[in-house]
C-alpha cells in the first residue's frame, strides 16, 4: 500500500476518499470481525459506516496512508465503543445498540472487558504519545505491516519496530496493572 498522494482536484470530500478505498476499508473490517468473534461486533459493512461517520467532515486528507491511519483511530474507537455498550446492557440485563446496527449480542467471557481496557489503554498512551498510539491503531486495528505503518507515520520501518515493541510493553503493563 504505498502512499499515494491525493490530488486536491480529484478528492472533493471524505466520502469521495470512503468510496474510492471502501473495499480496503471493507476488507479490514471483515478481519476485524473475525477477530472480534464475529457475532459479538459490528458487521463490516456497518463499521465501514461508523469509521465513515466519524471521519465524514474532515477534508484535509493528505494522502491514502494519512486517511487509513485516521481510519484506524476511528476503527478503534468505534470497535471501543461497541464494546461498552454491550457491557452496559449485559450489566442493565438488556439488549443495545450502537447507533442502532450492533449485530446480535452474544456471550464471550471476557471479550468486551478486554478491548475497552485496551481502548482505556491506548486512550492513556495517546496522552503520553499520540505518535505511539496512531502506531498502535495502524498495526492492531487496520493490520498495517511495519512499511505501510511507516508510511503513515512518516517514521523509517526499523522505528516502527521500536516503537511496536515499547507500546506493546506500555499496553501490558497499563492492562495488567487495571485488572488488580
Amino acid at each position: 500500500m504505498a502512499s499515494e498522494p491525493i490530488r486536491p482536484d480529484a478528492i472533493g470530500s471524505s466520502e469521495d476518499l470512503v468510496r474510492q478505498l471502501y473495499d480496503e476499508l471493507h476488507l479490514i473490517a471483515r478481519r476485524e470481525h473475525r477477530r472480534a468473534g464475529s457475532p459479538v461486533t459490528l458487521q463490516p459493512t456497518a463499521l465501514v459506516g461508523e469509521v465513515y461517520l466519524k471521519i465524514q467532515n474532515r477534508a484535509d486528507w493528505q494522502s491514502k496512508s494519512h486517511f487509513l491511519g485516521c481510519a484506524a483511530t476511528a476503527m478503534r474507537h468505534v470497535l471501543v465503543d461497541a464494546a461498552r455498550a454491550r457491557l452496559t446492557a449485559k450489566r442493565a440485563g438488556q439488549r443495545e445498540s450502537l447507533t442502532g446496527v450492533l449485530a446480535t449480542l452474544a456471550e464471550q467471557p471476557h471479550g468486551d472487558e478486554e478491548l475497552v481496557r485496551l481502548g482505556d489503554a491506548l486512550a492513556e498512551l495517546a496522552r503520553h504519545d499520540p505518535l505511539l498510539a496512531k502506531m498502535v491503531d495502524c498495526r492492531f486495528f487496520i493490520g498495517l505491516d511495519e512499511r505501510e505503518t511507516a508510511e503513515v507515520l512518516g517514521v523509517t520501518d526499523r522505528t516502527v519496530r521500536r516503537w511496536w515493541t515499547r507500546a506493546r510493553a506500555w499496553i501490558y503493563s497499563e492492562m495488567t496493572a487495571s485488572e488488580a
